[in-house]
């Protein structure tokens, strides 16, 4: 009720001219059309999209000196450091890269950082390491873009280093050029001459240099690039969407030892292989690690071929993603209790005395979704305020923080999650600043929901739901399709389950079944009126072997609004 509805519409002649011309329905035509996909040329592409289609990896700048670099080091018998991160997509790229270079003849080591010991990103204690394991080459992972220091330091040490990223490089203040590490090679999609391919995951950046390295799609590597792609929440579209639908079925078949034991302990054996569901499964168990102690375990249980070694580590994971749980949900309370405290109009500045760091990232996603406003949750220790921000899709964070970077120690991300520093003495300066830049940008905190297609209920049918099932997997930038019908005649309502909202919906001689779970609030609603307005998707139902059409609904009103 409390969501604006916007319906997207299209030339209806041009809609029927792609379902005519690309031979489908003209409900999957708008959906196309919606997404930027508009020439039958462009359906066909992608639909039929695979790995091998990807695109050349050497269009990626700085891949071709990369690769020269590597093969030297292969050459001279040089060790090579792979340093990584801490979370899924930096865990998972990690596991890429040193199979990668391993299967190609190089004797490769890895290192990952800790979150509270070492902190974000490519730094000195790296280099110590490869000083003391004798590497000569260091390629980073899903970090170092900013990390313009410690490859000096490496320089200096006659250690050469390889940048691939994919976060948002530093831009020079004044001329507002990136401000880049003096590497050998500095890989992110997001430079210049890497157009097509920009969002990439880190795990994704990973796989295009593994390409680039045996020159042929490294399908197996897939699995860890799908893992690496759900967990950093990129748009699933071009690359990534290829990276994840020919990634789920390795994950399904549990060809990898390590992910076969996580599904496991995930309770996933005998469930089809969703990209939803690995984002609610084993994404939480990889990352938990890094959240709560040392994340190197996970690296170790990518890359085991030893059933018992993958489920010790995969059952260790499971303990710590419990534990996780407990301490996300204290620090969520404590955060909603200062919130009912202080007044809030755009921004949300909430910060807390030795709030484990591991969890605040989790917490401001909770707010940020909860409230609809940009949030950033900070740790207090020591008069330094350490934390996370985690937006919503009408205001850049990162550009955001650009505007309070004089406040700011440090701090580094992307469109809709960042991190930051800053002494505690800036803090209201920056609540004020943040809140200030937010309110320029933002005029409607009101949550919008996208209706791909106006559709009555003659048009959903079986073909339908396996034409909306050809476009998954589903996620950000390909949510699934949702479609709305108007006056819609209620016949028995019922609260099922645990809190779902049950009901048959009439347009003329058509009957659907619907379903919303968790919105059995709305039945007030339904009682005070007959007729309705509803946003859904079109499902199958499968019960006791048979199956019928289904509605999932998304948003009820009362017609006629």
């Amino acid at each position: 009720m409390h969501r604006k509805w916007f319906v997207q519409r299209t030339n209806a002649e041009y809609v029927s001219y792609l379902s005519r011309t690309a031979s489908i329905s003209p409900p999957l035509a708008q959906v196309l059309i919606n997404r930027g996909i508009k020439t039958p040329e462009d359906v066909s592409v992608f639909l039929t999209q695979t790995a091998e289609t990807m695109s050349d990896p050497f269009g990626i700048e700085g891949i071709e000196t990369a690769l020269k670099t590597i093969h030297a080091a292969r050459e001279s018998r040089t060790k090579v450091l792979v340093h990584g991160d801490y979370d899924a997509d930096g865990l998972t790229a990690t596991a890429i890269m040193v199979a990668a270079l391993r299967r190609f003849g190089i004797e490769t080591h890895y290192f990952i950082p800790n979150r509270f010991e070492h902190g974000y990103g490519f730094n000195t204690v790296a280099v110590k390491k490869a000083k003391d394991i004798g590497a000569g080459l260091i390629i980073t992972v899903d970090c170092g873009i900013s990390s313009v220091e410690a490859t000096e330091y490496a320089r200096s040490e006659g250690i050469d280093v390889i940048i691939t990223d994919h976060h948002e490089p530093v831009l020079h203040p004044e001329t507002k050029h990136p401000v880049l590490p003096k590497a050998v090679a500095v890989i992110n999609p997001k430079l210049s001459g890497s157009k097509g391919v920009s969002a990439l995951s880190g795990a994704g950046v990973a796989l295009k240099l593994a390409q680039a390295m045996f020159q042929n799609p490294c399908h197996e590597f897939f699995d860890l690039a799908t893992l690496g792609t759900l967990a950093d929440a990129v748009p699933l579209i071009g690359e990534n969407r290829v990276i994840v639908k020919e990634g789920l079925n390795p994950i399904e078949e549990g060809i990898r030892t390590g992910i076969n034991a996580l599904r496991t302990v995930s309770g996933l054996n005998g469930r089809p292989i969703k990209a939803g569901l690995l984002s609610f499964t084993l994404v939480p168990r990889i990352n938990a690690a890094g959240r709560i102690s040392d994340a190197s375990e996970v690296v170790d249980l990518l890359l085991t071929t030893s059933e018992d070694t993958a489920v010790s580590i995969a059952s260790s994971l499971d303990r710590k993603n419990s534990e996780r749980q407990k301490i996300e949900e204290t620090v969520y309370n404590e955060a909603l209790e200062k919130l009912e405290q202080k007044d809030y109009e755009h921004a949300i500045v909430l910060a807390g005395e030795g709030w484990h760091e591991g969890v605040i990232g989790i917490v401001a996603s909770r707010i940020a979704e909860k409230f609809y406003r940009p949030t950033f949750i900070l740790s207090i220790k020591n008069d330094i305020a350490k934390g996370s921000a985690r937006s919503i899709p009408e205001f850049d964070v990162y550009a955001g923080l650009v505007e309070c970077r004089d406040l700011l120690i440090s701090f580094g991300g992307h469109t809709q999650a960042a991190g930051l520093k800053l002494n505690t003495s800036a803090l209201d300066a920056f609540e004020k600043r943040i809140s200030s830049v937010v309110a320029e940008r933002v005029k409607d905190f009101t949550p919008s929901l996208q209706i791909d297609a106006d559709i009555s209920l003659s048009e959903i049918n079986f073909r339908l739901v396996r034409e909306i099932e050809m476009l998954e997997p589903f996620g950000p930038g390909n949510s699934e399709p949702v479609f709305g019908s108007k006056s819609l005649e209620v016949i028995d309502p019922r609260i099922v389950g645990n809190n779902h909202l049950k009901m048959k919906l009439r347009s003329r001689s058509q009957v659907m079944n619907a379903i919303g779970f968790d919105m059995g609030e709305l039945y007030n609603i339904i009682e005070s009126t007959s007729v309705v307005d509803a946003a859904y998707t079109a499902t199958v139902n499968e019960w006791e072997g048979g199956k019928s059409l289904q509605l999932n609904l998304k948003a009820l009103r009362p017609a006629n609004l």
